[in-house]
C-alpha cells in the first residue's frame, strides 16, 4: 500500500514550476494577474506566470500548518529579500517543515565576487567596482522613467536587496533552527523530489559556483 504523497514547496517559483510541488510566488505582477477580469490586461512580461504558480509570499507566511511540510526549495528568492525579511523567511520555513524535512537554497555567493573584485583591483582595472555592483545587482545601474517605469518598479521585484556568503547565510539557518546545514551541489539533495524542480544553470555564474545549501528542519 503506498503511503501518503509528500508535501513540497517551493517559494519565489517564477516560470519554474511542477505538478508534484506547490509552487508560490511573491511578485506583485503574478497578484495583478490572478485578479477576476482586470488581471487578464497585465502585460508587463510577454510570457504571464504558468497556471501553476500561486501567489504566496514567504515573509508573511504561506499557507501550510506547523511541522506538515517535508520538503522546501528556494533557488535565487532570498537575495530579493532584504536582511529582514530573510530572516523571518528562514523563520517561516524552518515552522512548516516536519521534523527532518529538507531545506535546499541558491543563492548569487558573495565571496567569489568581492575576490574578483579585489583581483581586479590588485591589476589596476579602473571598472572593479562597476563589475562588482553588476554581478550583485545591488545597484541602479539605469532607471527607466515615465509610467512605463513607473509601473515596472510597482510589479517587479527583480533588484538584489541583499547578499549572502557561506558563512553568514548558514549561521542564520542555524539561528533559525535547522540543523545539519552543509554546502551542496547539483544532483545531491537528500529527497529524490528536489530533481523535478533543481537546474544546473542555477548552481553557477560565469563558471563560478553561486551559494547553494540543505539544511534539515
Amino acid at each position: 500500500m503506498q503511503g501518503p504523497q509528500p508535501v513540497l514547496v517551493q517559494f519565489g517559483c517564477g516560470w519554474s514550476v511542477s505538478e508534484s510541488w506547490c509552487n508560490f510566488d511573491a511578485s506583485p505582477t503574478l497578484w495583478f494577474e490572478r485578479l477576476p477580469l482586470v488581471g487578464r490586461f497585465c502585460f508587463k512580461n510577454a510570457e504571464r506566470f504558468p497556471t501553476l504558480a500561486r501567489y504566496g509570499d514567504i515573509v508573511k507566511g504561506l499557507p501550510f500548518a506547523p511541522g506538515s511540510v517535508d520538503c522546501v526549495y528556494a533557488s535565487h528568492v532570498l537575495e530579493h529579500l532584504s536582511h529582514r525579511d530573510c530572516l523571518t523567511a528562514l523563520r517561516n520555513t524552518r515552522r512548516m517543515l516536519k521534523p527532518g524535512g529538507v531545506f535546499r537554497l541558491i543563492v548569487p555567493d558573495l565571496s567569489w565576487r568581492v575576490d574578483a573584485y579585489v583581483k581586479a583591483r590588485g591589476a589596476g582595472m579602473p571598472d572593479a567596482s562597476i563589475a562588482l555592483m553588476r554581478s550583485t545587482m545591488l545597484g541602479i545601474e539605469e532607471e527607466e522613467r515615465g509610467p512605463f517605469g513607473m509601473l515596472k518598479r510597482l510589479l517587479g521585484r527583480s533588484r538584489h536587496l541583499w547578499m549572502w556568503d557561506e558563512g553568514a547565510l548558514a549561521d542564520a539557518l542555524t539561528n533559525a533552527g535547522f540543523r545539519s546545514v552543509r554546502r551542496c551541489r547539483f544532483g545531491d539533495a537528500s529527497h529524490p523530489a528536489f530533481a523535478e524542480l533543481e537546474n544546473e544553470g542555477r548552481f553557477f555564474e560565469d563558471g563560478n559556483p553561486e551559494l547553494a545549501l540543505e539544511a534539515i528542519a
